[in-house]
């Protein structure tokens, strides 16, 4: 047995979006503890990096509901009937003015961080309510406390996140079932890299009103490394995972990073005019 290995209670954990940030350092460290890990990725290259850690893996696309329902099935199977946690992960950002998001992308950007996810919830849920215990731990954002411009679709999947986590919370009172809710500001990982990719994919900066704040956003995107001031690495955020899964009483919310303390503050105390002059000056200090 390893020098130093914790003392604590095996759980059988689920943790979606494992290929990289968050989701991999939580599956790597979560292993470590002595925990029976199950991550899922989409890619199988990203499978095979799991297997050669000696994680134990599964595909699952958010966006697709056999995807999802084949993965919980089998995950079930893998734990012999018992699921403790659910670390819900997977998610990706689509940059963009609101006005120039298209239904699709809107709709793109829902099927994996809203409704896929509460899905794969909902079908995690019926087990755990057999088993009378299971804590689910969502991975929301400061952006699911306030908006920033040009990442509407986020800030708006995030939001929903939050009020579905906050409605089951009441609902599942009594159940031995609880709900957590991560809220991260930046984090090292390729968030970025991916939100870049569906900037391409659904924006047209040419016939935009917001040229001009495109061109500054996409060098923000495409600058290596942190980006932002009070940029954590993702074990910040795997660090406030384990006390919800490992905690006698986990907490309703968990935040991370500098910026979430501060604006989840100035969100309680500020008039709603002033909050937004705020926001604003933050987004034209990004773009400088």
């Amino acid at each position: 047995m390893p020098k130093n290995k914790p003392n604590i209670q095996r759980r059988n954990i689920l943790i979606t979006g494992c290929s990289s940030g968050i989701g991999l350092e939580a599956a790597r460290i979560l292993h470590r503890r002595g925990h029976n890990v199950i991550a899922t990725v989409r890619k199988p290259v990203d499978q095979l990096m799991l297997s050669q850690a000696g994680i134990s893996n599964l595909s699952c696309d958010l966006a697709n509901s056999e995807s999802i329902g084949g993965m919980v099935e089998a995950a079930i199977k893998a734990f012999e009937g018992k699921v403790d946690v659910l670390f819900n992960n997977a998610a990706y950002g689509q940059p963009g003015a609101v006005e120039d998001l298209t239904r699709d992308a809107l709709r793109e950007q829902f099927e994996t961080n809203v409704f896929g996810t509460q899905e794969l919830t909902n079908l995690v849920i019926k087990q755990m309510r057999q088993q009378g215990s299971g804590r689910i731990i969502y991975n929301s954002s400061v952006l699911g406390l306030i908006a920033l411009p040009y990442r509407g679709a986020y800030n708006a999947s995030k939001f929903a996140i939050e009020g579905l986590a906050d409605t089951l919370r009441l609902e599942l009172k009594g159940t031995g079932i609880t709900i957590s809710l991560i809220e991260p500001g930046p984090i090292t990982s390729q968030f970025r890299q991916n939100a870049f990719t569906k900037y391409q994919q659904h924006i047209n900066k040419d016939t935009s009103a917001h040229k001009a704040s495109y061109t500054a956003m996409e060098k923000r995107l495409l600058t290596p490394g942190p980006a932002a001031p009070f940029t954590l690495p993702a074990k910040a955020v795997v660090d406030k995972l384990v006390h919800a899964i490992e905690a006698d009483r986990p907490k309703i919310r968990y935040y991370v990073t500098f910026p979430t303390y501060l604006f989840a503050y100035l969100k309680r105390v500020l008039p709603a005019n002033a909050l937004d002059w705020v926001l604003r000056k933050v987004s034209r200090d990004e773009q400088q």
